[in-house]
């Protein structure tokens, strides 16, 4: 749930991005980290386990003021895959604003592909959260790896749900990256402009909404 201070006029948004362990939570977050415009972004933070890349949690925050003076930030966490820390990832999700899965598109991973999304659906019944009417992005990720999941198959098979259409990408090579982000943002929009009244009050319209929390490098210079 979107966080306003009144008395600072700010505005925090929270994403989450959840999966199965190793399927490139943190290599997202990581990469968003190096392609967005760096006026707009703060440090990145990685804790590292034995058992996994992630104890806790990223957090990637990047701003955006209006010009009514409102202070936008949106703040992005990974969680732990691990099934030992689900208490973690239920910490993590809770308030969340909105969620990106990220899903290992390799074959041999689409049962725990599963597993997670049902863990996904659990936790967020547990604080609070419809993922029916949580603003979420799946991401089939890992494409630069030969013998994949066809993009066919599971665009169809994921049709009838309202996270369709699923974004493709490979994390490692930066590629669906930011689309992923963007996706998400342009759901999100709708949520959070109708509580805060983002157009009418702070004019902040979807296009402005999206392009400036994802503007990357190359925008920046352009």
């Amino acid at each position: 749930m979107a966080e306003y201070t009144p008395e600072d006029n700010k505005l925090a948004l929270k994403v989450v991005f959840y999966g199965p362990a190793l399927s490139g939570k943190t290599t997202n977050l990581m990469q968003l980290h190096s392609l967005l415009n760096p006026e707009r972004k703060g440090e990145l933070m990685v804790l590292e386990t034995r058992d996994d890349r992630t104890l806790f949690f990223d957090m990637l925050p990047i701003g955006l003021k209006s010009d009514s003076g409102l202070d936008l930030r949106l703040k992005m966490y990974t969680v732990p895959g691990q099934v030992q820390h689900d208490s973690t990832r239920k910490a993590v999700l809770s308030r969340a604003d909105g969620v990106v899965f990220v899903a290992d598109s390799q074959p041999s991973q689409q049962d725990n592909n599963a597993t997670a999304f049902g863990n996904l659906e659990e936790n967020l019944e547990k604080v609070g959260l419809d993922i029916d009417t949580l603003p979420l992005v799946v991401q089939f990720n890992k494409r630069d790896i030969p013998g994949v999941m066809d993009e066919t198959e599971l665009q169809a098979r994921w049709s009838v749900t309202p996270w369709s259409p699923l974004i493709m990408a490979s994390a490692l090579q930066g590629q669906g990256v930011i689309e992923t982000l963007r996706t998400l943002l342009d759901r999100l929009y709708t949520e959070v402009d109708s509580e805060f009244d983002l157009d009418a009050r702070h004019g902040i319209g979807r296009d402005l909404f999206i392009t400036r929390l994802s503007a990357s490098h190359e925008v920046a210079r352009a």
